[in-house]
């Protein structure tokens, strides 16, 4: 009798492993992997700024890039933000692409005449024969018990200044990317980070799509009231927007990110749909941003406006250090909600 011959079964072939299509990441890691791209993929550009070497930047943000890319591309500055923002016009001149940080924006007042009187001006001065593609970083905001002098919000005086791009990224993707169409621009680019986000976290794709820094970006659709924000603020609107949804109110959340030049199409198209609007600006009410949103809002929407305009700003007082002085003086998610409560009529 003939056994039955058998065939020894061959294991299939362990599947390829895939890249991740996410990755885990925070806001500091996406800003430090933005700086990683331009610096390998650029040889025009470096980094300078006081601590961005071996320190590793004040914030983190640069922790790693001097051992990769060197002191030529990472380079330690002294204490002199007018000697150093200077330097880094001067490069930019020259026709390499700087990326000069700035520790926090109260430091920012020493180079205040490199940027207004010099970066902003020497296209316009020049009759278009001189650019400065230069990109300006810094930490904005208060919300960390820093005290008075740690915690302003200027990015608005900034945004006042014709001849640069004011951008001020609030979610993982836009901290990823927008320093890389920053760095094509040939013009300076002014990117402020609020210090209140450095440690937000979440999942970005694996390959980034390119980010726009020229329009504001819709973050939540709904159609009873316009919330604006922008930076630390944003954050605080979608909480808003969540506990307004659980009593019946629908707000969009409008995310201005690109601060100059505004976008206007994309405000007003969310006004002229809901027809109430809050606007939410973390810097003091006289004079800020959000007086300038809320003048154009009346100036091209005022006939669809169910409500007048409210805004939701800092208290007019230097940023306390006691942290329950500090979170009074600073707009809350619950200051937000009863602001659109008040324009759709309903009080809670």
């Amino acid at each position: 009798m003939n056994r039955p011959t058998t065939t020894r079964e061959r294991p299939a072939p362990a599947p390829e492993a895939q890249p991740p299509s996410e990755v885990t990441t925070t806001y500091r890691e996406a800003l430090r992997e933005a700086h990683r791209e331009a610096l390998a993929g650029d040889p025009r550009v470096f980094l300078m700024g006081e601590d961005v070497g071996r320190y590793g930047g004040s914030f983190a943000v640069s922790l790693g890039l001097l051992e990769e890319f060197g002191e030529e591309r990472v380079r330690d500055a002294p204490l002199s933000e007018a000697g150093f923002t200077g330097a880094g016009i001067g490069a930019a001149l020259r026709g390499l692409r700087p990326i000069v940080e700035i520790m926090t924006v109260n430091f920012s007042l020493l180079a205040l005449d490199q940027i207004l009187d010099n970066a902003a001006t020497l296209r316009h001065m020049s009759g278009g024969q001189l650019s400065v593609p230069l990109v300006i970083r810094m930490t904005t905001g208060a919300g960390r018990q820093l005290a008075a002098q740690h915690s302003h919000s200027l990015e608005g005086w900034y945004a006042a200044i014709p001849g640069v791009r004011v951008l001020a990224p609030a979610t993982l993707e836009d901290a990823r990317g927008m320093l890389a169409p920053a760095l094509a621009d040939p013009d300076p680019v002014l990117i402020f980070e609020h210090g209140s986000l450095y440690n937000l976290s979440g999942t970005l794709p694996a390959e980034p799509a390119p980010v726009d820094i020229s329009s504001a970006a819709v973050r939540r659709s709904g159609t009873d009231v316009t919330v604006i924000a922008y930076a630390g603020g944003l954050g605080k609107a979608l909480a808003a927007a969540d506990t307004l949804w659980g009593e019946g109110i629908s707000a969009e959340v409008v995310d201005l990110r690109v601060l100059r030049p505004l976008d206007d199409a994309t405000v007003l198209d969310s006004v002229r749909r809901t027809h109430r609007v809050v606007v939410v600006d973390e810097a003091w009410r006289s004079g800020s941003l959000a007086a300038e949103v809320s003048a154009r809002i009346t100036e091209q929407a005022f006939y669809d406006l169910d409500a007048p305009v409210e805004r939701v700003c800092g208290v007019e007082v230097p940023v306390p250090y006691a942290h329950h002085l500090e979170e009074a003086a600073l707009p809350q998610a619950a200051d937000i909600a009863d602001a659109a409560r008040r324009a759709v009529g309903r009080r809670g």
